[in-house]
């Protein structure tokens, strides 16, 4: 998918909503534990109810690994049955791989050919010639560790190295990396301070933004700063989404706790517009 098909699909559904399918059996309706495959039927009820409200979809590869290869067959029922029934929304492998060479191409190979992911995303520590690969795939999006959520980020994230963040230096260096215009960044909402020197760096890149909604992010102080003329914004919202409800009305509640989100983008876009 391009960067303008994703636009467009914000501006029509008026949503830049991602809605992120991190499951775990232990946190699942109790009735569904007795489906052949309780993660895709989960998962198939969210996207059923939810696809109208959303552009975009990121499972966390983590919560299918470990459940190992049934795990890993629900991810890809999952990603076939979006690619198949909803062709214009964005999926992302939130699976944050990174390593050198044909390592990294592999990684790529696994998300973007075999699973026929969008994007999947990246951790920057290894540099150019661990992300590269990823970028080297036409109409597929790196989506590129800058300025995380978690309280970990200020270990290393927020600390000045001749006078700039590394975050920072993160952002500025990836821009010269061979086919950079198909990146994008992961900022975490709670980071909403930071998002102004971040547009001055990157201006009209999109950014992942998690952290709205169970991590306290605040959707207003985000698409004041973050968004930019282009929109470039995709909110992730998972366990506030996805666990709204555990009885058999579920599907019902993910809904209702998606719309709330997608109104308020909407006044947000309104604003922009």
């Amino acid at each position: 998918m391009t960067t303008n098909q994703l636009v467009q699909q914000i501006k029509k559904k008026k949503s830049f909503l991602c809605i992120g399918l991190d499951v775990d059996l232990n946190k699942i309706p109790e009735h569904l534990l007795k489906e052949d495959d309780p993660i895709f039927a989960f998962n198939k009820a969210i996207i059923d109810a939810t696809h109208h409200l959303c552009v975009a979809y990121k499972p966390n590869t983590a919560f299918y690994e470990a459940y190992g290869i049934k795990g890993w067959k629900a991810l890809e029922k999952t990603i076939n049955y979006l690619n198949v029934n909803h062709p214009d929304i964005f999926t992302i492998a939130d699976a944050k791989r990174g390593d050198i060479g044909n390592t990294s191409t592999m990684y790529a190979k696994a998300f973007f050919e075999d699973l026929s992911f969008d994007s999947v995303t990246v951790a920057p520590y290894m540099g150019k010639d661990s992300v590269e690969p990823f970028l080297a795939f036409e109409n597929k999006h790196t989506i590129l560790l800058a300025l995380t959520s978690n309280q970990g980020a200020f270990d290393f994230q927020t600390k000045s190295i001749d006078g700039k963040e590394v975050y920072k230096h993160v952002l500025e260096t990836s821009k010269s990396w061979k086919n950079s215009e198909n990146l994008m960044y992961v900022v975490g909402a709670t980071k909403a301070e930071y998002l102004a020197d971040i547009r001055a760096i990157i201006p009209d890149s999109f950014l992942l933004v998690p952290g709205v909604g169970a991590q306290g992010g605040n959707l207003q102080d985000v698409c004041k700063y973050g968004m930019s003329e282009n929109i470039g914004l995709l909110i992730n919202s998972s366990r506030g989404i996805i666990y709204a409800s555990n009885d058999t009305n579920f599907a019902k509640a993910a809904a209702k706790k998606a719309e709330d989100l997608q109104q308020a983008m909407a006044i947000e876009l309104k604003h922009h517009s």
